[in-house]
């Protein structure tokens, strides 16, 4: 699909249900024209990851994701060899008497003994164009492989010394997110289009949810947002995200919740809050005082 501005891209994501405002839009618009990697930051639950799914589906591209964690490295980011399947190839070729030590060691590092890990598909030719590569969480790694991965990132390339280097026919859309459980190199985010994913608005989180959660009627919307944007103005351990608006209002659904009350809240805070202190804190007096602080400003002036 021809992206030609920056509604365009509101439109397509409004598509798969991802309600994007005009900021991120323009910068999302800004790194598919210029081929520029995307790196968005912000609190968990803010939709980053889902604004990666949501480009690869309306744009028809495979999705390969790249999700980081501590320790991980350019081998485990890359590729590796099937150890396994070289084994029993090893073992046939001496029960057979086959090749010599030479030959038998030039066959075993081929593509067919590669298991290709998300950097290294991502530089592969993929059915409908290049591929949406999203490096999730970079945070989570270590300086090392940040410093692998602006290399790899300004080339397109990957180096697999048996096989040699590996450059993408078309560069990938790279996306990376980031919780910012610590500060990524400035060098990292230099090569990259930036912008801060923050908790939405009123209007903006109801309409997600409206996208999200079709189903729920309009008055329960309402109070599950304004219960929401009023808990993360209290002092918490882990703020709920957008993410866990969604799933607060479908387990309520699922209750068959018309309307918010202290006891439903009591019963479900688990959805929204994942830290025992946190739902320690909001249980009982508090849930209801913040109950009503949400239906107050929901009331007509």
């Amino acid at each position: 699909m021809q992206i030609d501005s920056i509604d365009d891209v509101q439109t397509i994501l409004a598509g798969q249900d991802y309600v994007c405002g005009r900021a991120l839009a323009t910068v999302v618009f800004l790194s598919l024209k210029l081929g520029r990697p995307l790196f968005l930051e912000g609190e968990a639950g803010t939709g980053k990851t889902e604004i990666a799914k949501a480009i690869a589906a309306s744009l028809g591209r495979k999705l390969i994701r790249l999700q980081c964690y501590e320790g991980l490295d350019a081998a485990s980011a890359v590729y590796e060899w099937n150890f396994a399947e070289q084994m029993i190839a090893i073992r046939t070729a001496e029960a057979t008497g086959g090749a010599d030590r030479s030959e038998l060691k030039s066959e075993l590092f081929t593509e067919d003994y590669l298991i290709e890990r998300p950097l290294l598909q991502a530089m592969r030719p993929q059915e409908g164009g290049a591929p949406v590569l999203l490096i999730d969480e970079i945070d989570r790694t270590d300086e090392p492989f940040e410093a692998f991965l602006l290399e790899a990132l300004s080339d397109f390339q990957v180096t697999v010394p048996e096989l040699g280097t590996i450059k993408a026919p078309e560069p990938p859309i790279v996306i990376l997110t980031s919780n910012r459980t610590r500060e990524v190199h400035d060098a990292l985010k230099r090569r990259c289009l930036y912008h801060w994913v923050d908790y939405p608005t009123f209007d903006r989180e109801l309409e997600i949810l409206n996208a999200r959660a079709p189903e729920a009627q309009d008055t329960l919307s309402r109070e599950v947002v304004a219960f929401v944007q009023k808990l993360r103005t209290e002092d918490l351990f882990k703020k709920p995200g957008v993410a866990e608006t969604i799933d607060w209002a479908k387990c309520l659904l699922a209750l068959d919740v018309i309307d918010l009350s202290p006891e439903v809240i009591a019963d479900t805070l688990g959805a929204i809050l994942k830290y025992q202190d946190d739902i320690a804190r909001i249980e009982g007096s508090e849930a209801q005082r913040i109950l009503k602080d949400a239906r107050a400003e929901l009331a007509p002036a």
